[in-house]
């Protein structure tokens, strides 16, 4: 089983993440992650989905998102060729002992502290999934109190585009 990555461009009007993401369920796909999000150009919205598969499930699944109505661009974001990152906000509980540990992990994993409390922080952590994987098993024995992760989100590299396959 691989991890693949597809970026689409899609109408951004209502109906059209139920469409895509009922497409998946018909035909017995998992969706491991999913990230929505209007683009620079307010027709259209950019979906971002993670999948574990085969060869042949990726394929499948690409050529029945590109039948969908809405969707205008399909695009298997390759691993060589794109940067993509993830973002998770996690609380984390603290005493007066343990905050200075957890707030040297935070520096070293070049994470932000953007909420602080005597008995916790709420950390925001960005980069790739398996930073934020060390990350979470690092803060498990100080105890996790909540933590709220993105799917991935991931761009071409260099000056390609997904809006270049608009047709």
């Amino acid at each position: 089983m691989k991890k693949f990555i597809i970026s689409m461009l899609v109408s951004n009007q209502f109906g059209v993440l139920t469409r895509v993401s009922s497409m998946f369920g018909r035909r017995g796909f998992n969706i491991d992650s999913l990230v929505v999000g209007e683009t620079e150009d307010k027709r259209y919205s950019r979906m971002t989905i993670t999948m574990t598969g085969e060869d042949g499930d990726r394929d499948q699944i690409i050529k029945q998102l590109e039948k969908l109505h809405d969707v205008q661009v399909v695009k298997e974001m390759k691993p060589d060729s794109i940067v993509s990152r993830e973002l998770i906000l996690i609380k984390v509980a603290t005493t007066s002992e343990t905050r200075r540990e957890i707030m040297d992990a935070v520096n070293i994993f070049r994470n932000t502290i953007i909420d602080f409390t005597p008995t916790s922080l709420c950390i925001l952590v960005t980069g790739e999934s398996g930073k934020l994987d060390a990350f979470i098993e690092l803060m498990k024995p100080y105890g996790i109190i909540e933590l709220c992760r993105t799917g991935t989100v991931s761009l071409d590299r260099g000056t390609n585009s997904i809006n270049d396959l608009i047709d």
